[in-house]
Protein backbone atom coordinates (compact mmCIF):
# COMPACT_ATOMS: atom_id res chain seq x y z
CA UNK A 1 0.00 0.00 0.00
CA UNK A 2 1.04 3.63 -0.87
CA UNK A 3 1.64 5.79 2.54
CA UNK A 4 1.24 9.11 2.44
CA UNK A 5 1.56 12.43 4.47
CA UNK A 6 0.74 15.76 4.11
CA UNK A 7 2.72 19.11 5.10
CA UNK A 8 2.92 22.91 3.49
CA UNK A 9 6.41 22.62 2.62
CA UNK A 10 7.62 19.32 0.72
CA UNK A 11 11.84 19.46 0.31
CA UNK A 12 12.55 17.12 -2.05
CA UNK A 13 16.58 17.12 -1.49
CA UNK A 14 18.66 17.67 2.24
CA UNK A 15 21.51 19.88 1.01
CA UNK A 16 22.13 23.00 1.95
CA UNK A 17 19.56 25.13 0.12
CA UNK A 18 16.66 22.63 1.10
CA UNK A 19 17.95 22.47 4.64
CA UNK A 20 18.41 25.90 5.04
CA UNK A 21 14.50 27.03 3.44
CA UNK A 22 13.50 24.60 6.05
CA UNK A 23 15.02 26.36 8.76
CA UNK A 24 13.61 29.83 7.31
CA UNK A 25 10.21 28.37 6.95
CA UNK A 26 10.14 26.74 10.39
CA UNK A 27 11.49 30.69 11.83
CA UNK A 28 8.48 32.02 9.95
CA UNK A 29 6.20 28.63 11.51
CA UNK A 30 5.51 27.23 8.16
CA UNK A 31 5.61 23.41 8.46
CA UNK A 32 7.73 21.58 5.81
CA UNK A 33 9.03 17.83 5.18
CA UNK A 34 12.62 17.35 3.80
CA UNK A 35 13.47 14.71 1.93
CA UNK A 36 16.80 12.92 0.71
CA UNK A 37 18.16 9.63 -1.44
CA UNK A 38 21.23 9.57 0.24
CA UNK A 39 21.90 8.72 4.61
CA UNK A 40 22.53 11.19 6.89
CA UNK A 41 26.33 9.66 7.67
CA UNK A 42 27.04 9.85 3.87
CA UNK A 43 25.66 14.02 3.50
CA UNK A 44 27.75 14.37 6.60
CA UNK A 45 30.86 12.71 5.34
CA UNK A 46 31.15 13.39 1.62
CA UNK A 47 34.18 16.18 1.72
CA UNK A 48 33.30 18.73 -0.39
CA UNK A 49 34.98 22.23 -0.65
CA UNK A 50 33.23 25.47 0.85
CA UNK A 51 33.89 28.86 0.34
CA UNK A 52 31.20 30.98 2.15
CA UNK A 53 30.48 34.59 1.39
CA UNK A 54 30.08 36.87 4.32
CA UNK A 55 26.11 36.95 3.84
CA UNK A 56 26.24 33.30 4.19
CA UNK A 57 27.99 33.10 7.42
CA UNK A 58 25.37 35.90 8.41
CA UNK A 59 22.63 33.87 7.00
CA UNK A 60 24.61 30.70 9.09
CA UNK A 61 24.48 32.37 11.94
CA UNK A 62 20.73 31.96 12.35
CA UNK A 63 21.83 28.27 13.46
CA UNK A 64 22.79 29.76 16.87
CA UNK A 65 24.72 27.70 19.03
CA UNK A 66 24.78 24.76 15.63
CA UNK A 67 26.68 27.20 13.76
CA UNK A 68 30.10 26.76 13.92
CA UNK A 69 31.42 28.55 10.37
CA UNK A 70 32.77 31.43 12.31
CA UNK A 71 34.56 29.08 15.07
CA UNK A 72 35.89 26.30 13.30
CA UNK A 73 36.06 28.04 9.68
CA UNK A 74 39.24 29.87 8.92
CA UNK A 75 38.21 33.62 8.13
CA UNK A 76 40.12 34.34 4.85
CA UNK A 77 40.50 39.02 4.31
CA UNK A 78 42.07 37.97 0.97
CA UNK A 79 43.25 36.16 -1.97
CA UNK A 80 46.66 35.80 -3.99
CA UNK A 81 46.88 36.17 -7.22
CA UNK A 82 50.09 34.96 -9.40
CA UNK A 83 51.08 35.56 -12.85
CA UNK A 84 54.23 36.00 -15.17
CA UNK A 85 56.28 35.35 -11.87
CA UNK A 86 54.23 38.07 -10.11
CA UNK A 87 52.68 37.56 -6.88
CA UNK A 88 49.38 40.30 -5.99
CA UNK A 89 47.31 40.45 -2.97
CA UNK A 90 43.98 41.30 -3.55
CA UNK A 91 42.96 42.74 -0.22
CA UNK A 92 39.19 41.95 0.94
CA UNK A 93 39.34 44.47 3.77
CA UNK A 94 40.55 47.45 2.51
CA UNK A 95 38.71 47.20 -0.75
CA UNK A 96 34.98 45.80 0.54
CA UNK A 97 35.59 45.98 4.05
CA UNK A 98 34.42 41.86 3.84
CA UNK A 99 35.96 38.31 4.02
CA UNK A 100 35.16 34.95 3.33
CA UNK A 101 35.74 31.37 5.64
CA UNK A 102 37.38 28.59 4.15
CA UNK A 103 34.35 25.96 5.69
CA UNK A 104 33.63 22.92 3.80
CA UNK A 105 30.37 22.05 2.72
CA UNK A 106 29.88 18.99 4.81
CA UNK A 107 30.65 20.84 8.06
CA UNK A 108 27.84 23.16 6.77
CA UNK A 109 25.45 20.26 6.27
CA UNK A 110 26.25 19.17 9.63
CA UNK A 111 25.60 22.40 11.24
CA UNK A 112 22.23 22.25 9.58
CA UNK A 113 20.81 19.01 10.01
CA UNK A 114 21.88 19.46 13.84
CA UNK A 115 19.69 22.64 14.02
CA UNK A 116 17.01 20.90 12.25
CA UNK A 117 16.76 17.89 13.83
CA UNK A 118 16.91 19.58 17.13
CA UNK A 119 14.05 21.71 16.50
CA UNK A 120 12.17 18.59 15.50
CA UNK A 121 12.13 18.67 11.66
CA UNK A 122 10.89 15.87 9.52
CA UNK A 123 13.95 14.49 7.90
CA UNK A 124 13.69 11.48 5.88
CA UNK A 125 17.05 9.74 4.84
CA UNK A 126 17.37 6.94 2.47
CA UNK A 127 13.76 8.15 0.42
CA UNK A 128 14.31 8.68 -3.19
CA UNK A 129 11.91 11.04 -5.05
CA UNK A 130 10.62 9.36 -8.50
CA UNK A 131 8.42 12.42 -9.72
CA UNK A 132 6.65 15.17 -8.74
CA UNK A 133 2.17 15.12 -9.71
CA UNK A 134 -0.12 17.65 -9.56
CA UNK A 135 2.79 20.90 -10.33
CA UNK A 136 -0.13 23.40 -11.51
CA UNK A 137 -2.98 22.47 -8.89
CA UNK A 138 -3.13 23.69 -5.63
CA UNK A 139 -2.18 20.40 -3.67
CA UNK A 140 1.37 19.35 -6.00
CA UNK A 141 2.48 15.50 -4.51
CA UNK A 142 6.05 14.08 -4.41
CA UNK A 143 5.95 10.71 -4.99
CA UNK A 144 8.69 8.73 -3.57
CA UNK A 145 10.17 5.55 -2.76
CA UNK A 146 12.03 4.27 0.85
CA UNK A 147 14.89 2.50 1.31
CA UNK A 148 13.06 -0.83 0.62
CA UNK A 149 11.41 -0.02 -1.79
CA UNK A 150 8.09 0.91 -1.19
CA UNK A 151 6.34 3.52 -2.22
CA UNK A 152 5.74 6.77 -0.49
CA UNK A 153 3.62 10.08 -1.25
CA UNK A 154 3.92 13.66 0.39
CA UNK A 155 0.56 15.78 -0.15
CA UNK A 156 1.83 19.65 0.27
CA UNK A 157 0.64 22.68 -0.49
CA UNK A 158 4.00 23.46 -2.12
CA UNK A 159 7.04 21.76 -3.57
CA UNK A 160 10.44 22.37 -3.46
CA UNK A 161 13.00 20.96 -5.70
CA UNK A 162 16.57 21.02 -4.21
CA UNK A 163 17.86 18.14 -5.40
CA UNK A 164 20.90 18.40 -7.28
CA UNK A 165 22.41 18.57 -10.60
CA UNK A 166 20.51 15.84 -11.48
CA UNK A 167 17.19 17.22 -10.40
CA UNK A 168 14.08 14.87 -10.65
CA UNK A 169 11.88 17.79 -9.53
CA UNK A 170 12.96 19.76 -12.32
CA UNK A 171 11.12 17.79 -15.07
CA UNK A 172 7.73 19.00 -13.76
CA UNK A 173 9.02 22.52 -13.38
CA UNK A 174 10.02 21.73 -17.34
CA UNK A 175 6.95 20.43 -18.10
CA UNK A 176 6.47 19.02 -22.29
CA UNK A 177 10.24 20.06 -22.81
CA UNK A 178 12.30 17.39 -24.52
CA UNK A 179 15.39 17.28 -26.03
CA UNK A 180 19.07 17.73 -24.79
CA UNK A 181 18.87 21.08 -22.57
CA UNK A 182 15.56 22.09 -23.16
CA UNK A 183 15.16 21.94 -19.53
CA UNK A 184 17.94 25.37 -19.67
CA UNK A 185 20.91 26.58 -20.46
CA UNK A 186 24.53 25.02 -20.66
CA UNK A 187 28.14 25.66 -20.88
CA UNK A 188 30.74 22.58 -20.93
CA UNK A 189 34.25 24.43 -20.32
CA UNK A 190 37.13 22.63 -22.20
CA UNK A 191 39.61 21.96 -18.72
CA UNK A 192 38.89 20.73 -15.30
CA UNK A 193 40.17 20.61 -12.29
CA UNK A 194 42.59 17.64 -11.18
CA UNK A 195 41.88 17.80 -7.12
CA UNK A 196 43.91 16.32 -4.41
CA UNK A 197 43.45 15.78 -0.88
CA UNK A 198 47.13 15.81 0.82
CA UNK A 199 48.38 15.91 4.93
CA UNK A 200 50.26 18.61 5.13
CA UNK A 201 50.39 21.82 7.41
CA UNK A 202 49.56 25.33 4.65
CA UNK A 203 51.32 26.35 1.92
CA UNK A 204 49.73 29.66 2.43
CA UNK A 205 48.22 32.22 4.64
CA UNK A 206 45.31 32.35 1.74
CA UNK A 207 44.40 30.75 -1.01
CA UNK A 208 46.43 31.22 -4.06
CA UNK A 209 45.33 31.07 -7.83
CA UNK A 210 47.95 31.02 -10.28
CA UNK A 211 47.69 31.67 -14.07
CA UNK A 212 50.87 30.09 -15.63
CA UNK A 213 51.65 29.30 -19.29
CA UNK A 214 51.33 25.39 -18.12
CA UNK A 215 47.83 26.11 -16.75
CA UNK A 216 46.27 27.31 -13.89
CA UNK A 217 46.39 26.20 -10.34
CA UNK A 218 44.42 26.83 -6.80
CA UNK A 219 46.24 26.08 -3.76
CA UNK A 220 43.75 25.79 -1.12
CA UNK A 221 43.07 24.83 2.39
CA UNK A 222 41.24 22.42 4.80
CA UNK A 223 42.21 22.66 8.29
CA UNK A 224 45.94 22.60 9.85
CA UNK A 225 46.49 19.17 8.51
CA UNK A 226 44.45 18.33 5.78
CA UNK A 227 45.16 20.65 2.32
CA UNK A 228 43.08 20.66 -1.04
CA UNK A 229 45.02 21.74 -4.14
CA UNK A 230 44.04 21.69 -7.76
CA UNK A 231 45.60 22.02 -11.09
CA UNK A 232 44.18 22.55 -14.88
CA UNK A 233 43.89 19.18 -16.79
CA UNK A 234 41.52 17.86 -19.70
CA UNK A 235 38.52 16.56 -18.65
CA UNK A 236 39.11 13.04 -20.16
CA UNK A 237 42.34 12.97 -17.55
CA UNK A 238 42.83 9.57 -15.75
CA UNK A 239 43.22 10.26 -11.96
CA UNK A 240 45.07 7.20 -11.55
CA UNK A 241 47.68 7.83 -14.23
CA UNK A 242 49.87 9.87 -12.06
CA UNK A 243 52.71 8.72 -9.58
CA UNK A 244 52.64 11.28 -6.14
CA UNK A 245 55.97 12.62 -7.07
CA UNK A 246 54.41 13.35 -10.58
CA UNK A 247 51.26 15.41 -8.86
CA UNK A 248 53.60 17.55 -7.10
CA UNK A 249 56.09 17.93 -9.83
CA UNK A 250 53.25 19.87 -11.85
CA UNK A 251 51.77 21.63 -8.99
CA UNK A 252 54.88 23.08 -8.16
CA UNK A 253 55.74 23.98 -11.66
CA UNK A 254 52.22 26.00 -11.37
CA UNK A 255 52.97 28.05 -8.49
CA UNK A 256 56.37 29.52 -9.09
CA UNK A 257 57.42 31.17 -6.03
CA UNK A 258 55.91 29.20 -3.48
CA UNK A 259 57.17 26.51 -1.44
CA UNK A 260 54.55 23.89 -1.74
CA UNK A 261 54.67 21.66 1.72
CA UNK A 262 54.23 18.14 0.50
CA UNK A 263 52.58 15.33 2.24
CA UNK A 264 50.90 11.75 1.40
CA UNK A 265 48.02 12.18 -0.76
CA UNK A 266 44.98 10.09 0.30
CA UNK A 267 42.57 11.37 -2.48
CA UNK A 268 42.07 12.83 -6.10
CA UNK A 269 39.58 13.52 -8.41
CA UNK A 270 38.39 15.00 -11.43
CA UNK A 271 36.42 18.04 -11.41
CA UNK A 272 34.28 18.74 -15.01
CA UNK A 273 33.63 22.74 -15.50
CA UNK A 274 29.98 23.01 -16.01
CA UNK A 275 27.88 26.13 -16.36
CA UNK A 276 23.62 25.58 -16.34
CA UNK A 277 20.85 27.52 -15.32
CA UNK A 278 17.21 25.91 -15.94
CA UNK A 279 15.06 27.70 -18.19
CA UNK A 280 12.36 27.88 -15.46
CA UNK A 281 12.73 27.96 -11.81
CA UNK A 282 9.02 27.98 -11.12
CA UNK A 283 5.75 25.90 -12.85
CA UNK A 284 2.46 26.51 -10.60
CA UNK A 285 3.30 25.28 -6.94
CA UNK A 286 6.65 23.55 -7.79
CA UNK A 287 9.97 25.67 -7.48
CA UNK A 288 13.44 24.95 -7.94
CA UNK A 289 16.81 26.37 -6.06
CA UNK A 290 20.18 25.26 -5.15
CA UNK A 291 21.79 22.95 -8.46
CA UNK A 292 18.75 21.96 -9.27
CA UNK A 293 17.96 25.68 -10.37
CA UNK A 294 21.90 25.92 -11.69
CA UNK A 295 25.77 25.20 -11.72
CA UNK A 296 28.91 27.43 -11.94
CA UNK A 297 32.40 25.99 -12.06
CA UNK A 298 34.23 26.10 -8.86
CA UNK A 299 36.34 29.19 -9.82
CA UNK A 300 34.34 32.23 -8.29
CA UNK A 301 33.29 29.95 -5.26
CA UNK A 302 29.42 30.72 -5.94
CA UNK A 303 27.55 26.70 -5.49
CA UNK A 304 26.73 27.42 -2.00
CA UNK A 305 26.66 30.98 -1.64
CA UNK A 306 23.99 31.11 -4.60
CA UNK A 307 21.80 28.19 -3.04
CA UNK A 308 21.44 30.06 0.27
CA UNK A 309 20.09 33.25 -1.96
CA UNK A 310 18.07 31.29 -4.05
CA UNK A 311 16.65 29.90 -0.21
CA UNK A 312 16.39 33.22 1.41
CA UNK A 313 14.28 34.37 -1.74
CA UNK A 314 12.07 31.40 -1.83
CA UNK A 315 11.40 31.38 2.06
CA UNK A 316 9.79 35.53 2.14
CA UNK A 317 7.91 34.12 -0.89
CA UNK A 318 6.55 30.78 0.80
CA UNK A 319 5.72 32.99 3.77
CA UNK A 320 4.01 35.90 1.76
CA UNK A 321 1.53 32.66 -0.15
CA UNK A 322 1.11 30.72 2.49
CA UNK A 323 0.67 32.46 5.63
CA UNK A 324 -1.07 36.17 4.00
CA UNK A 325 -2.04 34.31 0.73
CA UNK A 326 -0.33 36.78 -1.21
CA UNK A 327 1.26 35.53 -4.37
CA UNK A 328 3.05 38.32 -5.99
CA UNK A 329 6.42 38.05 -4.43
CA UNK A 330 6.58 34.22 -5.46
CA UNK A 331 5.66 35.27 -8.97
CA UNK A 332 8.28 37.61 -8.55
CA UNK A 333 10.89 34.69 -7.33
CA UNK A 334 12.33 33.69 -10.87
CA UNK A 335 13.15 37.16 -11.80
CA UNK A 336 14.79 37.71 -8.30
CA UNK A 337 16.69 34.98 -8.38
CA UNK A 338 17.93 34.90 -12.03
CA UNK A 339 19.73 38.12 -11.81
CA UNK A 340 21.90 36.95 -8.97
CA UNK A 341 22.03 33.69 -10.68
CA UNK A 342 23.24 35.11 -13.87
CA UNK A 343 25.61 37.77 -12.12
CA UNK A 344 27.66 35.12 -10.52
CA UNK A 345 27.53 32.87 -13.98
CA UNK A 346 29.46 35.83 -15.14
CA UNK A 347 31.75 36.23 -12.44
CA UNK A 348 32.68 32.59 -12.99
CA UNK A 349 32.81 32.72 -16.28
CA UNK A 350 35.18 35.81 -16.37
CA UNK A 351 37.42 33.97 -13.42
CA UNK A 352 37.59 31.25 -14.83
CA UNK A 353 38.76 32.18 -18.71
CA UNK A 354 40.83 34.64 -17.36
CA UNK A 355 43.02 32.33 -14.70
CA UNK A 356 42.98 28.98 -17.23
CA UNK A 357 45.38 28.30 -19.99
CA UNK A 358 43.27 27.05 -23.82
CA UNK A 359 44.64 24.44 -24.58
CA UNK A 360 44.82 26.23 -28.27
CA UNK A 361 45.76 29.15 -26.62
CA UNK A 362 48.31 31.19 -29.38
CA UNK A 363 50.64 33.58 -28.37
CA UNK A 364 48.22 36.77 -28.79
CA UNK A 365 45.91 35.52 -26.38
CA UNK A 366 48.61 34.82 -23.36
CA UNK A 367 50.09 38.11 -23.87
CA UNK A 368 46.05 39.27 -23.56
CA UNK A 369 45.53 37.47 -20.57
CA UNK A 370 48.34 38.88 -19.15
CA UNK A 371 47.09 42.27 -19.69
CA UNK A 372 43.66 41.33 -18.59
CA UNK A 373 45.20 40.35 -15.33
CA UNK A 374 47.40 43.53 -14.96
CA UNK A 375 44.82 45.54 -15.66
CA UNK A 376 42.53 44.17 -12.60
CA UNK A 377 45.13 43.66 -10.23
CA UNK A 378 46.94 47.41 -11.12
CA UNK A 379 43.83 49.01 -10.60
CA UNK A 380 42.30 49.74 -7.34
CA UNK A 381 38.22 49.85 -9.04
CA UNK A 382 39.67 46.16 -10.76
CA UNK A 383 40.33 44.74 -7.52
CA UNK A 384 37.45 46.11 -5.92
CA UNK A 385 34.99 44.45 -8.33
CA UNK A 386 36.93 40.89 -8.11
CA UNK A 387 36.51 41.49 -3.80
CA UNK A 388 33.08 42.47 -4.27
CA UNK A 389 32.17 39.63 -6.02
CA UNK A 390 34.04 37.01 -4.41
CA UNK A 391 33.19 38.26 -1.09
CA UNK A 392 29.53 38.12 -2.21
CA UNK A 393 26.74 41.17 -3.25
CA UNK A 394 24.36 42.15 -0.45
CA UNK A 395 21.55 39.52 -0.10
CA UNK A 396 18.05 39.85 -0.58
Amino acid sequence: MTRAIRTRVAIVGGGPAGLLLSHLLGEAGIESVVIDRRSREHIETTVRAGILEQGTVEVLDRLGEHSRARTTGLRHDGIEVHFAEEAHRIPFQDLVGRSVWLYPQHEALKDLIAARLAAGQDIRFGMTAEHVADATSDRPRVVATDARGATFEIDAEFVVGADGSRSVTRGAVAGSRSGPHADGCFHEYPFAWFGILCEAPPSADELVYSSSPGGFALISQRSATVQRMYFQCAPDDDASAYSEAQLWDILQQRVPGVALKEGPIFQRDILRFRSFVARDLLRGRVALIGDAAHTVPPTGAKGMNLAVADALVLADALGALLLERDARPLAAFPETALRRIWRAQHFSWWMTNMLHTAADASEFDRHRQVGELRGVVGSRAGSAYLAEAYTGWPLP
